[in-house]
């Protein structure tokens, strides 16, 4: 796959991280097949085999042929010695995350975890056990870094002088769309900061933050890992993934320089992840019920949003628009139907979507008219349960209670679009149980609580049931990856990949899935994950 830019598309203009509509292009980084260690088919039988078809939906046994896809998937008679010999366990099909970052998840897992914190003094103290683990943390050519904070739960904005100590330090924010630094780093920027166009300079209380495009002078100055951290980071990560469950991820932010790491990597027989590689957030029609003197940004405005969307596609991209807020929702549909009526004039668009397959990451916030949009030209949304459920303690707040009721975290409203469901890790945790928990229950999978007022979960019209949550993190990705048929599925010619529970998903309590582990991962017919 080659990265080659339509004319008159600036690299500077593309590689952007919008907090309102981002364009991603996508592309299939394959996994080597290592040899298996047989030379003709071998059979796996389970209790049950959830085979997610429609003819046949449940089995007991399957092969898998040396080339790592199912050569067969049948049903053996009880009294069989196949069934006899059965594992005690039950097999799913392989599961997919369709919204995560693979990098940035394993530099999450090398850094400090800041995710819960209601205090500046926990900040502290977490940053304080970090540096006693790893005292050259925090130098010029080796920043602390982390992940997690939210202003909603320490009060206010962080300022630069509420960090520890005067190392180099800078921690994302829980969504990622702002960074807070310690004041070593503020004294290496200039002594005066300008507003920077789609982005943010937090002044108020004090300067230390830094959202969207104002993040990049920031990031400039952070010494990057090299390619043999970055490879720790990616083998580490893809070790927790395989943990809970996945084989698969949509990896929604890789640089093409990541791009080709990824290439050499997936050489290895430790590529034990199957990525789809796409590359690099909210805007409002209304302003904030909160701040009603802002909307949120939009860094890519709409005429070239529209541009842009039509220019990848027309040289065979999938494209995708990272959209949060209702207005940048709204300007990423119709920054998609223009794209289609001009990539296939005269022609339903509906069908040229099925083959393009459009996407909309996020999609949080959408307008009742945007949403049946969505539904008649068949968009793809790409949603996040745990998103709402990690956001439904403020959400009227910032919107009101209306437009959250009309327009916010859908997702039964959205079932006939066929969504992906997936948990933007590093920003939540990749564990898809959790995910289809949160999907089903409409509750914290962390307390197994909703904000009061919903005793039974939140805004639960919008719950999908355990089937519709399973495929949202199967068929959904496969469909949205161009691989169905090929991935999500225990079938002949589909890739050998599945999960091993000790129960059956269909008998489980829901409040189960929270806690739910995984005995093993498989992934091209080869075990890749074993509880021990």
């Amino acid at each position: 796959m080659e990265w080659l830019l339509p004319p008159g598309v600036r690299r500077d203009n593309f590689w952007i991280y919008s907090s309102a509509a981002i364009v991603g292009l996508a592309g299939l980084v394959k996994l080597r097949q290592g040899a298996l260690n047989f030379l003709y088919s071998e059979t796996h039988c389970y209790q049950s085999v959830r085979t997610n078809q429609a003819v046949h939906p449940y089995v007991n046994c399957f092969s898998v042929s040396p080339d790592g896809t199912f050569s067969k998937v049948f049903q053996a008679s009880a009294d069989s010695e196949l069934a006899q010999n059965a594992d005690p366990g039950y097999a799913i099909p392989g599961l997919w995350d369709g919204h995560g970052h693979l990098l940035q998840y394993g530099e999450f897992l090398n850094s400090i975890d800041v995710f819960g914190t209601q205090s500046m003094e926990e900040v502290r103290s977490r940053i304080r056990e970090y540096v006693n683990d790893n005292p050259k943390a925090g130098s010029r050519d080796e920043w602390l870094r982390g992940i997690g904070w939210d202003q909603m739960a320490l009060g206010q904005m962080p300022t630069a002088v509420g960090g520890l100590g005067t190392g180099a330090d800078l921690r994302d924010r829980v969504d990622v769309h702002c960074i807070w630094v310690s004041q070593a780093v503020l004294d290496l920027l200039p002594d005066s900061i300008p507003d920077v166009d789609g982005g943010e300079v937090v002044r108020e209380p004090g300067m230390g933050v830094f959202c969207d495009n104002a993040m990049d002078m920031v990031m400039a100055l952070w010494p990057k890992p090299d390619n043999k951290k970055k490879q720790q980071f990616v083998q580490s990560a893809m070790s927790k993934l395989n943990e809970v469950g996945l084989v698969g991820i949509h990896d929604a932010g890789v640089s093409p320089e990541n791009l080709e790491l990824y290439k050499s990597l997936a050489r290895s027989d430790d590529w034990t992840v199957r990525v789809y590689a796409r590359s690099w957030g909210s805007a409002l029609i209304e302003p904030y019920a909160d701040r009603p003197d802002t909307s949120g940004s939009l860094l890519v405005n709409a005429s070239e949003l529209v541009y842009v969307t039509t220019a990848w596609a027309a040289q065979g991209f999938q494209v995708n628009i990272h959209a949060i807020g209702d207005l940048a929702n709204r300007y990423a549909v119709d920054a998609i139907t223009a794209a289609l009526r001009l990539l296939c004039p005269g022609r339903d668009i509906r069908d040229c979507q099925s083959r393009l397959r459009f996407r909309i990451e996020h999609s949080q916030i959408i307008h009742p008219d945007d949403q049946a949009r969505i539904h008649s030209v068949g968009i793809i949304p790409s949603i996040q349960p745990t998103h709402a459920t990690s956001d439904m303690g403020y959400v009227e707040k910032r919107l009101g209670g209306e437009r959250t009721r009309r327009e916010a975290y859908r997702m039964r409203s959205l079932l006939d679009a066929q969504p992906i469901l997936g948990s933007d890790f590093p920003v939540e945790p990749p564990n898809p149980f959790q995910g289809i928990y949160a999907a089903v229950a409409r509750k914290s999978p962390h307390t197994g609580q909703a904000p009061e007022g919903f005793p039974n979960g939140w805004y639960t019209e919008e719950s999908l049931d355990l089937d519709q949550a399973i495929r949202g993190f199967t068929e959904g990705p496969a469909y949205g990856s161009f691989t169905k048929g090929k991935s999500g599925v225990i079938k002949p010619g589909a890739y050998a990949d599945w999960v091993v529970l000790n129960r059956p998903l269909e008998t489980m309590a829901v409040e189960d899935l929270r806690t739910l582990n995984v005995r093993e991962t498989w992934v091209g017919g080869r075990m890749v994950y074993k509880r021990d």
